[in-house]
């Protein structure tokens, strides 16, 4: 199995296997408006889909996310 924790967060990846990839990223989502994390259904969402239920850019939570996790910006 590849390590995953090497590869940036992006915006296709399911948000429950960010979470399980990058323990980090948690704190991270939730600061973005992301309080349901854990809630069942966003286990299967995109960050993109979970992104558009809350009224965010997918591509600055992406952002975000990567930046507290230590990824430099491509």
């Amino acid at each position: 199995m590849a390590d995953m924790s090497k590869t940036p967060v992006n915006k296709e990846m399911l948000v429950g296997d960010i979470l399980r990839n990058y323990p980090d990223a948690a704190e991270a989502l939730m600061e973005c408006g992301m309080g349901c994390i854990y809630c069942p259904a966003s286990q299967a969402e995109s960050l993109a889909d979970a992104s558009a239920v809350h009224g965010l850019n997918a591509d600055a939570v992406t952002a975000y996310v990567n930046e507290q996790l230590g990824f430099e910006e491509a």
